[in-house]
């Protein structure tokens, strides 16, 4: 039976005890943990870092935003970010960005995070950081100084005057292999994560939900070259669009380019499957169903072998 069809039968699912699923707060629980994961990121009036509670990293992100000019080669329906107000400078100001990183790790690592209104009352396990995204505005790979940009965050990092944190990479895939993308991604260390977005299993679905500027066979083969040198986690997002679901058919063309990858090499350590947790700009967008999402999950764990998990 399609997910599509299957819409009206489920009913909205009460909120994990840990905060982390559903759509609906269970009766009782508590609300600094179910609305900490939909805000938006706050910028703490800085010009290129963030601060946010990720959903998928469960707990503090603290973000590096590689596209100030917002360029991006995808049109997600689902995106936060507002596209057709235009962005400032396309480069990042290294020297900048630097110091309000160091500035706002000081913060997190002294306690002064949660006495701000944006965390205030939240867990303290909330306020730990989880790591430190290279991420933002728009397609981070394709930042021209991208390199750059790594090798700062990686020598702050490196000074050991505060406690080290993993960096992961947020990306479509469109400029992993690019020579300043792939220069930077050798300053990586192997417990630094990259994650690579698959949100389809066919060119036409693509089209509905990226709105790409290259096809979806482009993406799979730089999904793939990057994955045989090191493990990618696939971070797959299945919104609502105008009150439907994907289908069945589409879920299945999804697991099965999944299934392809694997079969020719691909190193893939986990599949992140969610929905839209943060407001999007367009207004057609939702959140699909937690048991949709546990659907769709299934089936890739049961087809693929791989490990999937529901954010």
């Amino acid at each position: 039976m399609p997910v599509e069809s299957r819409r009206k039968k489920f009913r909205r699912p009460a909120a994990s005890k840990n905060g982390l699923g559903g759509r609906k707060p269970a009766r009782g629980a508590g609300k600094p943990c179910e609305t900490a994961f939909g805000r938006r990121r706050n910028r703490l009036d800085y010009q290129h870092v963030y601060a946010v509670i990720s959903q998928r990293a469960r707990g503090l992100s603290i973000g590096v935003n590689l596209n100030p000019d917002k360029k991006c080669s995808f049109d997600c329906v689902y995106c936060e970010v507002d596209h057709e107000t235009a962005g400032r400078e396309r480069t990042v100001d290294v020297k900048a960005m630097a110091a309000e990183l160091e500035h706002l790790l000081t913060m997190q690592q002294g306690g002064r995070l949660g006495k701000l209104d944006w965390f205030k009352n939240l867990p303290p396990e909330l306020l730990e950081l989880k790591e430190v995204a290279l991420s933002g505005d728009g397609e981070p790979t394709l930042c021209p100084n991208f390199d750059e940009v790594v090798r700062e965050v990686v020598h702050l990092r490196s000074r050991g005057d505060r406690p080290s944190f993993k960096i992961v990479l947020i990306t479509n895939g469109t400029g992993v292999d690019s020579p300043r993308v792939a220069a930077g991604l050798e300053l990586l260390d192997p417990q630094d994560e990259i994650w690579v977005k698959l949100d389809a299993g066919t060119q036409e679905y693509f089209e509905k939900v990226n709105r790409p500027m290259v096809p979806l066979w482009q993406i799979l083969a730089k999904i793939l070259a990057l994955s045989k040198k090191r493990p990618v986690i696939i971070q797959s997002l299945f919104p609502l669009i105008d009150g439907k679901e994907p289908s069945v058919e589409e879920v299945e063309q999804y697991v099965k380019r999944l299934s392809e990858l694997k079969a020719v090499g691909a190193q893939i350590s986990m599949v992140q499957v969610y929905s839209a947790h943060r407001p999007p700009h367009r207004p057609n967008c939702g959140h699909l169903p937690l048991k949709s999402l546990s659907f769709i999950a299934q089936r890739v764990r049961k087809a693929t072998g791989l490990k999937a998990e529901v954010f």
